[in-house]
């Protein structure tokens, strides 16, 4: 019988061990940190304008921070809405499920880039799909054909966004007129029925007041006399001598003296004698500093009160013209008041404008405030409605704040014989405050591209265009959907032609060479524009190509 001996490979043991214990860690590591991501579509052929959804299911720790992708990831096709994260729980584990409304208007066979999701600190990639967009069928025999309209110029309208100034107008405006309505609604409504009485009952309702002021008690003569005085001044002013309340005590006694004389006022003389004491006592009183007794002080109120009734009725029935005078005269006072009203009215409105203003400029900043009134070019660029268009062949996909328009150029007949086409879409020029510039070339013949040539000619194509003192950086790029290039940045400075003041600009390129042809995107915005920089990155991050992987 014969023995074998079993031979054991020690180093391939050793790797399988270690294989395992490696295995076990990475099982261990993983157990609280557990994520999932899949991506479906509900359909892989759809017609030209159609919607289909694009479903992401992901499966995450409840502890984990989940963010979805936004914007225009999903190029080449557009993202028509973003809807709502779906979220369930099962134990530590989530289930989000987040749609997406896709569509394209061109036909052809398209691929749905992975997208990116991030689950915590770690990055997932969904798989990339491909689908199908189908033409329309068109029966020409029944569908009348018509010629293409032609271009037709817009004016432009100056936008201004009202939606978001409106609220912070409407809080100042809002506390000011509560404030003005609770603190001047009493005192006008109370002043306004005290101007509604006739001259007697306004004269009694002040002697009245009087009386309830405590003035004496209070130990202020000086106050009181005062007001006593003026009861019975302003009642003789509004209905018999129209110049006593500036008249001295003597100057007043002597016209009453002649009224009653012209038989214009039945007064007798005692009644006369007690005001012009009372008037003298309360001019020694406001003047002289002098401090009649309480009960001297309260029998001159008296005194006063049946002077105002005595006076009332020795005062003859108005005559018809003096009706009519004294109407005219409330008339000029009415219209006098009025016209008050519009002053005060308008220094009201005014003021408020000016402290709403304040605050604007306190919050926002005086230059946000100024080219929001007087507008500013380029901020209305901005809060415009911006467009997503595909231009040139290749086609870059570019969201703009205004449409690119097609710059008609001829190619020579060497041009011919190299290019398929050459195309460049235009907005602005180097000299104004915004310039954007698409511009795609297609090769007849399968053609390598070599970018880095290609951006050595970027001094020499702003140079031809009239710009000096160029400053040129550049690193590799690449857009949300995976096509690479190169982006070329720097600044520069043109002169106007007309004013011939020099304008530094700065500027960005983006250079790809995909589909076999070569694409080149460039935007050059004023250095001193504050919003321009914010509006070319915008741009840049929407670049995308259509046949990018």
């Amino acid at each position: 019988m014969t023995n074998y001996k079993l031979r054991i490979d020690t180093k391939l043991v050793q790797q399988k061990v270690l294989k395992l214990f490696v295995w076990g860690i990475c099982s261990i590591w993983g157990v609280g940190s557990f994520a999932q991501v899949s991506a479906t579509i509900d359909s892989t052929t759809i017609e030209i304008g159609d919607e289909m959804r694009y479903t992401m299911q992901v499966e995450a720790d409840s502890t984990q921070i989940v963010v979805f992708p936004e914007g225009q990831s999903f190029t080449p096709l557009e993202v028509i809405e973003s809807y709502k994260i779906d979220t369930s729980r099962n134990g530590k584990q989530y289930h989000l499920l987040k749609e997406y409304a896709l569509t394209q208007f061109d036909s052809g066979q398209y691929t749905i880039p992975r997208q990116k999701v991030m689950i915590g600190d770690q990055t997932f990639f969904t798989d990339s799909l491909k689908v199908e967009i189908k033409d329309v069928l068109v029966d020409t025999t029944k569908q009348k054909m018509y010629e293409i309209k032609p271009l037709v110029a817009v004016e432009s309208q100056f936008i201004f966004n009202w939606k978001k100034w409106i609220l912070w107008i409407a809080i100042p405006l809002l506390l000011l007129g509560i404030v003005a309505f609770f603190v001047l609604r009493k005192k006008k409504r109370k002043a306004a029925k005290e101007d509604t009485l006739p001259p007697y009952e306004r004269a009694l309702l002040t002697l009245k007041k009087i009386d309830e002021s405590h003035l004496l008690e209070k130990d202020s003569h000086k106050e009181y006399y005062s007001q006593l005085s003026d009861a019975a001044r302003k009642y003789i002013d509004e209905e018999v001598y129209d110049h006593a309340m500036e008249s001295t005590t003597d100057e007043l006694i002597a016209r009453l003296d002649e009224e009653i004389k012209s038989g214009h006022l039945h007064l007798d003389k005692t009644t006369i004698e007690e005001l012009k004491n009372v008037l003298k006592t309360a001019d020694m009183a406001k003047f002289a500093k002098s401090k009649p007794d309480v009960i001297t002080a309260r029998a001159d109120r008296n005194v006063i009160e049946q002077v105002i009734h005595k006076t009332k009725s020795a005062i003859p029935e108005p005559t018809e013209e003096e009706l009519l005078a004294d109407e005219e005269y409330r008339k000029e006072v009415a219209e006098k008041i009025r016209k008050k009203k519009i002053i005060f009215g308008s220094i009201g409105g005014v003021a408020i404008l000016a402290i709403t203003l304040l605050i604007f400029i306190i919050v926002k900043g005086y230059d946000v405030v100024k080219d929001t009134l007087l507008g500013h070019p380029t901020k209305e660029l901005a809060e415009s409605e911006w467009i997503t268009s595909a231009y040139g062949a290749p086609p870059v996909t570019i969201t703009t704040p205004r449409v690119l328009i097609r710059n008609a150029y001829q190619m020579t007949e060497e041009q011919k014989q190299i290019l398929k086409g050459n195309e460049t879409f235009v907005y602005g020029s180097m000299i104004g405050d915004f310039y954007v510039v698409v511009s795609t070339i297609q090769y007849t013949k399968p053609t390598q591209v070599d970018l880095e040539k290609a951006v050595e000619g970027t001094v020499g194509a702003f140079e031809a265009q009239g710009a000096k003192n160029i400053s040129v950086k550049n690193e590799a790029y690449e857009t949300l959907g995976g096509a690479k290039g190169i982006k070329v940045y720097g600044n520069l400075e043109v002169e106007n032609p007309v004013t011939k003041e020099k304008q530094k600009n700065d500027y960005l390129m983006l250079n790809f060479a995909e589909g076999g042809g070569y694409q080149q995107i460039t935007i050059v915005y004023n250095k001193e524009d504050r919003y321009a920089k914010a509006i070319a990155e915008r741009i840049i991050n929407s670049v995308e190509l259509k046949n990018a992987k």
